[in-house]
């Protein structure tokens, strides 16, 4: 009896265990790395890239043949779209390695809801991809583009995405995660990095455009796009989207220029900033003090300096200090009275820190955000010169 029972629950056990009941063999399926979606009148377009793994395995050796295609198709829905890209692609597409998501410029100035419903709501669809937008060309031409160094042009996108925004500060990594997040707290205000596609697109199709020393077509992220109740209402340029990130705390590290006492300049690295926002009510006024801290070095000088003195540090941290908080504020006059869209989430700052006095006014804060009062103090320290003091190319004068 006990080896029949035995047997038995084996055989249960048995039952349980999964198998590989929706398994998908790698010749059976068209892995897509980068997706775009762009309006063409009443109809979405999809083109998608797919990786061909026989160019890009480092155990044999390539044909020469491009390591990505790209596949396009049309239809009434994406999901349609999608489906009808079978006729073109000998397999069906995959989407669980999806790196990153082109919007086209057309499509987020009418309504980029529809899109996100499907890309949350489809299975195959992981929540960790990136999403940007298309900026003066279509997401179809961005996705065809064939890239030096990176094989895969979705990696150099997704790099040059995370790069940019840790060492220059004018870019956001957006994940699908990161909006699901946004939309779910009710944020209908937000931003998306925008990219570019510079030179000869019909060349940056071919392997011609990654067999040359020069480039004839490559694509670099140009500002973010103000995304407001779904649209693109307006773009803030490179120096406004550096601003941005000042704001939303989310400088890692960046460059500034600070004009010299007399003739020339010098560039600092901003090696660390922290920001805080402060929202209260004045006479039932909403209102704002930030505060940004700044810590830099001095990374090259071009003008006759002397980095030993005090008053040259103070100096340095003073320009340093008034440049920033000019350029913050002018990016807060474009979104508070060119876009009136709150992208830095002053109505979070005041439904944290003023709860009650925020729920009688937040069904009027898309109109009381124009006129909120917003003060900016950025108070900067200059860390150390650099590896030598004074710059032997420019030699102070000695005073007689």
């Amino acid at each position: 009896m006990k080896k029949i029972a035995a047997l038995l629950l084996c055989t249960i056990l048995c039952l349980l265990l999964s198998a590989c009941w929706s398994k998908k063999e790698l010749n059976e399926i068209a892995i897509v790395v980068a997706l775009g979606i762009d309006q063409v009148d009443d109809e979405y377009e999809i083109t998608v890239q797919v990786v061909n793994p026989g160019e890009i395995s480092s155990k044999q050796p390539t044909s020469g043949r491009s390591p990505v295609t790209s596949y396009s198709a049309t239809g009434s829905t994406l999901y349609e779209a999608i489906r009808k890209v079978t006729l073109e692609s000998p397999r069906k597409s995959y989407f669980a390695h999806l790196q990153m998501v082109i919007l086209g410029k057309e499509l987020v100035t009418k309504d980029i809801r529809p899109v996100l419903d499907f890309l949350s709501r489809d299975h195959e669809f992981r929540n960790d991809f990136n999403i940007i937008v298309a900026h003066e060309d279509t997401a179809k031409d961005i996705v065809s583009v064939l890239t030096p160094i990176e094989k895969i042009p979705a990696n150099k996108i997704t790099s040059s995405l995370k790069t940019s925004e840790k060492a220059w500060g004018s870019t956001v990594t957006m994940t699908m995660n990161d909006l699901i997040t946004f939309l779910h707290d009710g944020n209908n205000n937000l931003v998306l990095s925008t990219i570019t596609l510079l030179g000869n697109k019909q060349i940056g199709k071919t392997q011609a455009n990654v067999d040359q020393i020069t480039i004839s077509a490559i694509l670099q992220y140009s500002g973010l796009a103000v995304i407001k109740n779904g649209k693109m209402i307006g773009i803030l340029t490179e120096e406004q989207s550096k601003s941005y990130n000042f704001l939303m705390n989310n400088i890692k590290s960046t460059v500034e220029i600070v004009a010299c006492p007399e003739e020339g300049n010098l560039a600092t690295e901003i090696t660390a900033s922290k920001t805080t926002i402060k929202g209260t009510f004045e006479n039932d006024v909403p209102s704002f003090d930030i505060k940004v801290n700044v810590e830099q070095n001095v990374g090259e000088v071009k003008c006759r300096i002397d980095l030993q003195a005090k008053q040259t540090m103070d100096y340095i941290n003073h320009e340093t200090s008034v440049t920033l908080a000019k350029k913050i504020e002018d990016t807060l006059h474009t979104l508070q009275q060119t876009y009136d869209a709150d992208v830095v989430h002053f109505g979070q700052v005041l439904h944290r820190q003023e709860p009650k006095k925020w729920r009688k006014i937040k069904e009027q804060w898309p109109m009381l955000f124009q006129n909120a009062k917003v003060t900016v103090n950025v108070k900067v320290d200059t860390i150390t010169p650099g590896t030598i003091q004074n710059s032997t190319f420019y030699p102070i004068k000695e005073s007689k």
